[in-house]
């Protein structure tokens, strides 16, 4: 902690919600985006970090809210400095903040109104305007700063000018939300925690403060600058052969001895590792069981997770007469319990381990895999309410290894390899190393991750001297091709844990100088079950920079209020400020939603199709679901086969020119591609109506990359996905999402329809909903769905489940507090009575009939706002006038 403290000196700055962190003193605020080149950069952020108090809960900043009377008052008196002193009655002073308080409440009201209260106004604006920029309570800057919005954006981000002008180039005027109160934070030097809408800004909101302060951590490396650090070193504890105080659970003790070791934890289990490997030899150490709590020892190398025998990287010895490696308990030897001694040995040689109980031969537990072999294998144990000794060798064994074994404490140094782990010695490298990386951004999917370092490459285009060198590591793309890049050094490596995990653990890429690691869409890796991987990744990155600097994390998630993410921070994350600006899951203005009930009882379409039909996903291939077999599977058979024709039905109706179709399973996919290839579409068909490609986790990765860009540039319409596949993918201005299925998680319905009515155009989503249940797929098995034909139920063995959607509605319905229009299955949608007869895709019309109602509305409101911009003119000239009035009196 006292290392953590020390190296966060540079706190994790102002938040983007401060009025004080517009500028330097009695300056007004200047552009959202730009700074004064690198120097001017860190002394933002020195100034951000210091100007605002933080709050101690989690590390933001502490200000008044905008448009307060706190701060008001401040704001007035910096407008008259005589106010304060001038004897004036205190009634004068609290009435003008008052009335200040009230207008400045007012102006926000308007323009949350689209502006037609400003137009309103008319001249009156430009007056009001100013007084809100210089009170610090308006964005909006005015009228006279508008003849330059590109000029605008200058020195309240921090940001440098080479960055801004590439952001400035790809129109983004102004930050948003997320980048306004995001950047400050991480330029600051603070673990971020964000959550915001795809196509938010988020990827810049952590794209731009890294490319900064990875340049300028390699300008200081270029011009041979050396941080400042008084870290101490554990070396004396790595020393001698212990478990190591550096490398183990939060709830892992351990004795002033080093070797007893105690978790009194009853619900998980709490790891830790010795303080020295081993790479070749015949070894041996001994465990002793003090109580009868859970346990599992064995050997583990550094890659490994501390809970012994969950991963590929470690080998347990259960006290239930298990062995345990990569998930997989399987039966061995005995069980021990409390008195028991356990004997742990190792032939790295010939890439065996073995057990022994009380001095009894166990026989060979594990071979050692080849990914492994060349790997240190260190001592380690995992407890749940246990308390263990270890003997390494320091005291005679109880039971001596025969065979040739010896004692750890007697192995030869060349043998012997010491952890990573050293608290807070664990300090990068400060040597030249071409492909250890600054900054590691991990995506769950590749295309995410070719987005992801597409805005890298536009931020950095007018970064030189150092230019920063990307790399794209993803699965598809020949390994050899990204190890060339690396051997050339790379400074952001942007990828997908599968890659990844195969290049860091063979060493190819080396972490050791990571500044930044960056976790995109968290809550899909976590869901992918990649929390393993994260957990290896962030134990092999130093906490410490060789410049004194600690490891920066930022998290970006779909939703905060996720358990598992708030553990992943809990358990990666130094005091993380949380920036949440997604909040309660709702629906957009600008989106309509509606919901199609598919009921085969009453719409017996289906039965008069005979073959015509979508081919289903043969989960009722031995079932009998011809028409009068009156069962559950001829009702769920018919709605696979309607809901190929409403979906068809929606794209006619509504003359479709593109939109985003969500399937619920890959097999889904296939089929409903197939359905549009029979209608005369398919992938080859540019410009059909209906034209469409796949993107789903079978598809080969060339081929998914090429469907999402023939769908971006409109050569196809229809873009047929699983919600995997589509995550975080960022595809402006389509009008229409159509969901085949209800998703199973109520989250991923608002982000499907948050497809559309983005940048202020309307969009529509619309949902089949089958009114009875339907039998679909669940895959448990460890083929995960390939060549599985396993129709039984999940709890009897099989892969499928009863899928009941109109269960899944009224959980979405209850989620977002309202109640979804349902449309008939012609599935015409009625017009809205405010938005009219609106076309999807395009802006809402501004203007027009439907607007008069809001301007009556707001008429009232501009009268009151016009009288009181008066009656605060009168006050400050009352203000200003007085004190020489009252001079004269005396």
């Amino acid at each position: 902690m006292a290392a953590f403290s020390g190296a966060s000196a540079e706190g994790a700055g102002a938040g983007a919600g401060s009025p004080l962190r517009a500028s330097a003193p009695g300056q007004l605020a200047g552009s959202p985006w730009g700074g004064g080149g690198q120097a001017g950069a860190a002394r933002s952020r020195r100034e951000l970090s210091t100007a605002v108090p933080r709050s101690r809960s989690c590390g933001g900043p502490v200000a008044a809210p905008r448009g307060s009377p706190g701060a008001l008052g401040v704001a007035v008196s910096a407008v008259s400095p005589s106010a304060g002193r001038a004897g004036l009655p205190p009634c004068s002073f609290s009435a003008l903040s008052l009335h200040l308080a009230v207008l400045l409440g007012h102006l926000r009201r308007l323009r949350l109104c689209g502006g037609v209260a400003l137009a309103v106004l008319g001249s009156q604006a430009s007056c009001l305007l100013d007084v809100a920029v210089v009170l610090g309570n308006l964005s909006l800057p005015p009228p006279r700063l508008r003849k330059s919005r590109r000029a605008w954006a200058g020195l309240e981000m921090g940001v440098m000018p080479e960055i801004a002008q590439a952001v400035e180039e790809m129109d983004w005027l102004l930050p948003t939300d997320i980048q306004a109160e995001s950047i400050p934070l991480i330029l600051g030097g603070g673990d971020v925690l964000m959550a915001a809408e795809t196509g938010s800004g988020k990827t810049g909101a952590f794209s731009i403060p890294v490319i900064q302060i990875v340049y300028e951590t390699l300008k200081d490396q270029q011009e041979g600058k050396k941080g400042k650090t008084t870290i101490k070193t554990g070396a004396s504890v790595l020393n001698k052969w212990q478990m190591n105080p550096y490398d183990r659970g939060s709830a892992f003790a351990i004795g002033s001895d080093g070797l007893c070791c105690q978790s009194r934890e009853v619900k998980e289990w709490h790891g830790c590792r010795a303080t020295k490997g081993l790479t070749k030899g015949k070894h041996y150490y001994e465990v002793s069981c003090h109580d009868q709590g859970l346990c599992r020892v064995g050997w583990s190398s550094m890659q490994a997770s501390l809970d012994l025998g969950t991963d590929k990287f470690g080998f347990g010895f259960g006290g239930t007469g298990k062995k345990s490696h990569n998930k997989q308990f399987d039966n061995y030897g005995e069980e021990f319990t409390m008195h028991d001694t356990i004997g742990c040995y190792l032939d790295i040689d010939k890439g065996h381990i073995k057990f022994s109980k009380n001095g009894k031969d166990l026989g060979l537990a594990f071979e050692i895999p080849s990914h492994i072999k060349n790997q240190a294998l260190f001592p380690a144990c995992v407890l749940k309410n246990a308390e263990l000794k270890f003997n390494f060798g320091e005291e005679e064994f109880k039971f001596p290894p025969k065979d040739g074994f010896v004692a750890l404490s007697k192995a030869p140094d060349s043998y012997v390899v010491k952890s990573q782990h050293t608290g807070n010695a664990q300090v990068a490298q400060t040597k030249f190393l071409p492909n250890a990386p600054k900054a590691l951004i991990v995506e769950p999917s590749r295309e995410l991750a070719e987005q992801t370092l597409n805005n890298v490459k536009q931020f950095k285009k007018y970064i030189e001297n150092p230019k920063l060198r990307e790399l794209l590591i993803i699965g598809g793309v020949a390994a050899r091709d990204q190890l060339s890049v690396l051997d050339n050094g790379v400074d952001i490596v942007v990828g997908t844990p599968g890659r990844l995990d195969d290049l860091v653990s063979t060493g190819k890429v080396n972490l050791s100088q990571v500044r930044f690691l960056v976790l995109d869409e968290a809550d899909g890796l976590l869901s992918q079950g990649y929390s393993d991987f994260i957990n290896r990744i962030h134990n092999q990155i130093p906490q410490i920079t060789s410049d004194g600097k600690r490891l920066q994390v930022i998290v970006c998630s779909a939703t905060l209020h996720s358990f598992d993410v708030k553990k992943l921070s809990e358990k990666i994350m130094h005091f993380p400020t949380w920036v949440d600006l997604k909040g309660e899951d709702s629906v957009p203005d600008t989106v309509h939603h509606v919901v199609v009930p598919v009921n085969p009882k009453t719409d017996r379409l289906w039965e008069r199709l005979g073959k015509n039909h979508i081919r289903t996903d043969e989960v009722h291939a031995k079932d009998n679901t011809r028409p009068g077999a009156n069962s559950p599977e001829m009702w769920s058979e018919a709605i696979k086969i309607l809901k190929g024709e409403y979906a068809v039905r929606a794209i006619k109706e509504h003359k479709m020119d593109q939109a985003i179709i969500f399937c619920r399973t890959k097999i889904d996919c296939d089929n409903l591609e197939q359905y549009f290839m029979q209608q005369g579409g398919g992938p080859d068909k540019k410009g059909h109506q209906f034209s469409c490609v796949c993107l789903h986790g079978d598809r080969k990765p060339h081929e998914r990359k090429q469907n999402l860009e023939r769908f971006k540039k409109g050569d196809v319409r229809f873009l047929i996905c699983t919600d995997v596949a589509a995550r975080g993918i960022d595809i402006h201005g389509v009008p229409y999402v159509i969901n085949v299925t209800l998703p199973d998680e109520k989250q991923n319905y608002v982000h499907r329809i948050g497809r559309v009515g983005r940048a202020e155009r309307m969009g529509l989503a619309i949902s089949l909903v089958a009114t009875e249940k339907e039998k679909v797929w669940y895959h448990v098995c460890s083929s995960r769905g390939k060549g599985c034909y396993n129709t039984r139920l999940k709890e009897d063995g099989g892969c499928t489940i009863w899928y009941n959607e109109m269960q899944l509605l009224s959980e979405i319905e209850e989620h977002l507090n309202c109640t979804i229009s349902q449309v008939e299955p012609d599935i015409k949608v009625p017009v809205d009575e405010f938005d009219g007869k609106v076309t999807y895709g395009q802006k809402r019309a501004a203007g027009g009939g439907n607007y008069k109602g809001h301007v009556d509305i707001l008429a009232p409101t501009v009268q009151e706002l016009a009288a009181l911009e008066k009656e605060a003119q009168t006050s400050f000239l009352h203000l200003g006038y007085l004190p020489n009035q009252l001079f004269r009196t005396f």
